[in-house]
């Protein structure tokens, strides 16, 4: 085998690994999302539908608790962290943070259509800010120190 083709199957591979983790990444992302914004949203429906209020009573605390939606919100918030956790492993924190942001836009329009909650035009200026720049950041690839070690070997 020549040289030069070595080091093209060398590339190859090293741009199918690429985009492999590339897609974890992106796959690890929408779990986060989607765990942050159903875990926000059932933990705020079991509280706004409590059949019940808080007392002086610390069994009135684990009732609320161990309601039906308030544990189930705060199953998917305790995976929403690990699964972040994760992520932050495996790619920037300049990356993760604004790619994940579109959490908020997501907990935006659930409050508005299943809350009906009053969101007024700077709210939704603020939303559209989020999401360009989410899209700005998502297009850029997640993990610069990789890149710039590569850059360093060659």
């Amino acid at each position: 085998m020549t040289p030069g083709r070595m080091v093209l199957e060398d590339a190859t591979a090293k741009g199918v690994s690429h985009r492999r983790v590339d897609f974890k990444t992106k796959v690890l992302t929408a779990v986060v999302v989607l765990t942050n914004v159903l875990g926000n949203f059932s933990l705020s429906w079991g509280m706004k539908h409590l059949p019940t209020t808080f007392g002086n009573s610390p069994l009135a605390y684990i009732q609320t608790i161990l309601s039906p939606w308030v544990l189930l919100g705060t199953t998917l918030l305790v995976l929403w962290l690990l699964s972040r956790m994760t992520l932050l492993s495996w790619a920037d924190l300049s990356y993760v943070l604004p790619v994940t942001s579109i959490g908020y836009v997501l907990t935006a329009v659930l409050g508005k259509y299943f809350f009906g909650e009053q969101i007024t035009w700077q709210r939704w200026l603020g939303t559209f800010a989020i999401m360009t720049g989410m899209i700005l950041v998502g297009l850029t690839t997640p993990n610069t120190t990789a890149a710039s070690q590569a850059g360093d070997e060659a």
